[in-house]
């Protein structure tokens, strides 16, 4: 077993950009394309993950300093450390349950396909580690190896449910038709971020509140193009962080590169993903009649509307604000404060990219994280003992946003935790 798990954690370390092309070139082959056609496709979209993940980075490498000087600024004193998504993940890998996730989270996508019950293909194998997050707490709860498997599909059915249901407005608002996103930190926001864009878009005056891309630059022409909404926001950053005038004029421009380079990578990946959703289509036609299927992608593919990331980053520092003013959180935001774009992805898309609503929105479903992962931040802190986390200096307790405060992760847990 010990050999078993070695090889399928290097195949993770090897990472989604190696994984995602190889998955879609697999894909392309079973689907009848030809192996060049095929080829070209998956290291399409390898390229086009390398440069999605390299402005990931850019945007992470910035705002993470700049939270933490938010963070010292405001003389912030909370017990629980939010360790971020990719402490996260390392836990989540180095669970004793983490071995079956992979072919069993395969299992049931192509039972769930053939049966009908969902119409995503999900290929995002790296980002399978939320189904072991979701696993691994239960099995750290229950002790039971049955158990965590069985709350890791119960996690995998209900997002590849949520992949479907939110698929048209993936193919409407962000352009990418055949697509949906299959990131359960993503889709964890849906079940409160929609109904909540919905209430708020229909309360008197608020609902006449409208900010998106396309209306602040025809407002301000030129100076409201998404360049320009990312240099502002970021100097803004920059100032709250109490960065001097250099400083504040680099995390501008880092932020500006985002707004401009994100949504070019995303094109860059439709070039590879089109001819292989295309080929799929055919093929079921074929064999099954008209029948509609999406690519699982990660969310990462939605960053690049404007309206996400602009606002992602006036969220940041009203999520410093809300863990010092919400009675009751002890949460200090940190490693996943660059993880807001994830979290805002789908509600932006719901408010139709009107930033104000999605802004109302994401402050009030962060607020409701930061209570789940305080409370989660005991069996979270046990979990990472388990797998030999190195604890961050001077901590007691660790959580996180992504999977400590995930709605879904959450719900289950607490349900298992009923009979345990």
């Amino acid at each position: 077993m010990e050999g078993f798990v070695d090889i399928v954690q290097g195949f993770l370390d090897l990472g989604a950009t190696v994984i995602l092309p190889v998955a879609i070139f697999l894909l392309g082959l079973f689907f009848g394309q030809k192996p060049g056609r095929a080829f070209r496709s998956g290291l399409t979209i390898g390229v086009a993950f390398v440069g999605i993940f390299l402005v990931i980075d850019l945007l992470v490498l910035n705002l993470g300093p700049a939270a933490q000087s938010m963070v010292e600024r405001l003389g912030v004193s909370l017990n629980v450390i939010d360790v971020g998504w990719p402490a996260a993940a390392s836990i989540s890998w180095a669970s004793s349950i983490a071995a079956f996730i992979i072919p069993l989270g395969l299992i049931v996508n192509v039972i769930m396909l053939v049966t009908k019950t969902t119409k995503t293909m999900n290929v995002d194998i790296w980002n399978f580690w939320h189904y072991t997050f979701m696993g691994a707490i239960v099995y750290t709860l229950t002790g039971s190896m049955i158990q965590g498997l069985i709350a890791a599909v119960i996690f995998q059915i209900i997002t590849l449910l949520l992949a479907d249901w939110t698929a048209p407005m993936i193919g409407k608002f962000y352009d990418l038709p055949g697509v949906s996103l299959t990131t359960a930190t993503t889709l964890s926001y849906v079940p409160l971020g929609i109904p909540l864009v919905k209430l708020v878009q229909k309360i008197p005056v608020v609902k006449d509140w409208d900010a998106n891309p396309e209306t602040i630059q025809k407002r301000f022409g030129v100076f409201g193009e998404s360049i320009f909404i990312g240099l502002i926001l970021g100097a803004a950053i920059g100032a709250l962080a109490g960065y001097n005038i250099g400083e504040i004029i680099e995390i501008g421009m880092a932020m500006a590169a985002v707004m401009v380079l994100m949504p070019r990578m995303v094109k860059i990946l439709m070039e590879g993903l089109m001819p292989v959703s295309e080929s799929a289509r055919e093929w079921l036609s074929k064999r099954f009649g008209d029948r509609e299927i999406y690519i699982g992608l990660d969310a990462a593919v939605a960053l690049g509307h404007p309206a996400v990331i602009s606002t992602a980053l006036i969220l940041v520092p009203i999520t410093v604000l809300l863990a010092v003013i919400l009675p009751g959180n002890a949460l200090l935001p940190f490693g996943d404060l660059a993880t807001i774009p994830f979290i805002v992805a789908f509600i932006v898309g719901a408010a139709r990219g009107n930033i104000v609503h999605s802004v109302i929105v994401g402050a009030i479903v962060i607020a409701t994280s930061l209570y789940m992962a305080t409370d989660l931040a005991v069996i979270y802190t046990e979990m990472a003992a388990n797998a030999d986390f190195e604890m961050p200096e001077g901590t007691a307790q660790i959580s996180s946003i992504d999977q400590g405060g995930n709605l879904i992760n959450y719900v289950i847990f607490k349900i298992f935790a009923l009979f345990n």
